[in-house]
């Protein structure tokens, strides 16, 4: 299905923490639990989702977070942030695609060509050059679909799971405001 046009993007609030803790966890337990073990993903939830820490993420002047939903369910967001990046990446004023989720229900339904529109609009909105992300190595599917967006692998960087440091590519895409 190329598009789902009950799909509606929104800006995430503070009132959304716990709400991108859940689906943040669930999402990730679902695309990478069964190829890491269960002692890795436990010690990675504990640093990276929980009420508390989305609720941090939300104040941070540098993130943006837009919540897909379908009604009033949410079916997916993402994280973007504004700041430094690595050195491979390309562009002089990079944002960040740190965190882009589908709920594995609604993936193949619209939801990440719908979210993907939407980082690529805020990321021209707010003069970025460049918008940058990493993604696991054995993360066939979403490297396909990055590069259908026109994302290019631009290089390299560990991600540590749990206890296991694992390789992610670093793939970065111009956003049309100058990138070189």
């Amino acid at each position: 299905m190329q598009d789902h046009p009950s799909i509606q993007i929104r800006m995430a609030g503070p009132s959304d923490a716990m709400l991108l803790a859940e689906i943040g966890e669930q999402t990730f337990r679902d695309t990478f639990g069964p190829a890491n073990t269960p002692e890795d993903m436990a010690k990675y939830f504990v640093k990276s989702f929980g009420e508390p820490i989305q609720a941090l993420e939300l104040k941070d002047p540098s993130n943006w977070f837009l919540v897909a939903e379908v009604s009033t369910e949410p079916v997916g967001y993402a994280r973007l942030r504004s700041g430094p990046a690595p050195s491979a990446v390309p562009g002089s004023h990079p944002m960040e695609i740190v965190r882009f989720y589908s709920v594995k229900e609604w993936i193949g339904q619209g939801v990440g060509p719908r979210l993907m529109q939407k980082c690529l609009d805020l990321a021209v909105e707010n003069g970025h050059d460049t918008l940058w992300l990493d993604v696991w190595e054995r993360n066939e599917r979403a490297i396909a679909f990055y590069e259908k967006w026109g994302f290019k692998i631009v290089g390299n960087q560990p991600f540590q799971l749990g206890d296991d440091r694992q390789n992610d590519f670093l793939m970065a895409k111009p956003t049309g405001r100058g990138f070189r």
